[in-house]
């Protein structure tokens, strides 16, 4: 069976369930979606509080058009597609990956949209999160006549929109840990030195990083020691300009430096999470110079209630950057969901910085598991994207 005649058979009657769909048709719709995630990807770290959705129309077998969310309050990416045609879209199949909503927001439902062009088949990836919409949209599909598929490229669909998914359940953002270290997991000399561990191929990377994330944030300590700029300088794309988050410091309250990049460089805004020690004096500086200031009433930094204010102003993904007590922080308050460690070839031994602080994990029972999802030279280095296994 070729592709178009795979094409035609499903959208005249195989079976819906993606897993009694047909081999042929099953890697056909799986090709298709795969477009529609190069689609999506390229609202990544724009789309917020919203998700990155991509959308191919492909009639026999062909693409007609591609669209994806560029920001909250633009066009969904079925919208976006379907208006390179016109609005006409008859006897289409729409790759989609996340359900259509079908609820009124800063934009109408795509379900409608949908139906109005004419499709006559839709493919979505995964059902949405939101219970707002989620299963609404593909049960207002199907009372229409349409057929709907649902779960075809589900896992890399479920990845993609792992930010959103978290800011629904979680009223917080996704948190990404970054650690560039030695192979014995020191990110500094005794003395302080750390630039640079890790090679610039690496360090590309990381910046391309910055890109996809609503905020990057360090503890009070990482800037004091390291000046970061944490901008998106060294990235770089073809499709795209780069884009600088939100930077985001986490202090107990002690004085800053305020000659530091972050409250100098107006690149990108910088927001101060503080406790109740920050003198006023520098507060005050700080906000003179543009930089927000959010104060807690207590000695340290409430993490979770930090979260879910950046969570609160729409942001569902952040990138921390060290320094090893905030990772350590984070990873106790059970708040981490993704770690990027690049490990470069070298050793310096017990007397240098420790990637991470204390967690007093006594027993190994009580470890932080994770679950290593690539293993990839950078360069020189080597590159493990892992996920924290939840038990709750």
């Amino acid at each position: 069976m070729s592709p178009t005649e795979a094409q035609r058979a499903s959208a005249e009657g195989a079976p819906t369930h993606p897993d009694l769909l047909l081999p042929e048709t099953r890697s056909i719709d799986e090709a298709f979606m795969a477009l529609a995630l190069e689609a999506a990807a390229r609202g990544v770290g724009r789309t917020a509080p919203n998700p990155a959705v991509g959308c191919v129309l492909v009639r026999d077998g062909v693409v007609l058009a591609t669209g994806y969310h560029r920001a909250a309050g633009t066009a969904h990416a079925e919208v976006d597609a379907l208006a390179k045609l016109g609005g006409q879209a008859d006897g289409t199949t729409a790759y989609v990956t996340l359900e259509p909503c079908n609820h009124h927001g800063r934009t109408g439902p795509c379900t409608e949209a949908l139906l109005q062009a004419g499709v006559r088949r839709v493919v979505a990836g995964l059902v949405d999160p939101n219970p707002q919409v989620s299963g609404a949209g593909l049960a207002r599909l199907r009372a229409a006549g349409v057929e709907v598929v649902v779960g075809v490229g589900g896992e890399a669909c479920a990845e993609l929109l792992a930010p959103f998914a978290t800011w629904i359940a979680r009223a917080r953002p996704l948190v990404r840990v970054k650690i560039a270290a030695t192979l014995d997991g020191r990110i500094a000399t005794a003395s302080g030195e750390s630039r640079w561990l890790t090679g610039e191929a690496a360090r590309t990377e990381v910046h391309a990083l910055r890109d996809t994330h609503d905020a990057v944030l360090v503890g009070g300590e990482t800037l004091r020691r390291d000046d970061p700029a944490l901008t998106t300088r060294h990235a770089a794309f073809a499709d795209r300009p780069p884009r600088n988050p939100l930077r985001v410091v986490v202090t107990r309250g002690h004085s800053l430096p305020l000659d530091r990049q972050l409250f100098t460089d107006a690149r990108a805004p910088t927001l101060v999470f503080t406790g109740k020690g920050l003198p006023e004096r520098d507060e005050a500086a700080l906000v003179a110079s543009g930089v927000r200031v959010h104060r807690f009433d207590a000695d340290e930094v409430p993490l979770i209630e930090a979260l879910e204010a950046l969570g609160a102003a729409g942001l569902t993904s952040v990138l921390v950057e060290g320094g090893g007590a905030l990772v350590a922080g984070l990873v106790a308050a059970r708040c981490v969901d993704r770690v990027r460690w690049y490990l470069s070839p070298s050793l310096l031994g017990a007397d240098g910085a420790a990637s991470l602080g204390v967690l007093a994990v006594s027993r190994l029972a009580d470890r932080v598991a994770l679950s290593f999802r690539d293993v990839r030279r950078v360069g020189h280095d080597v590159c493990i994207d892992a996920h924290v296994c939840r038990t709750e």
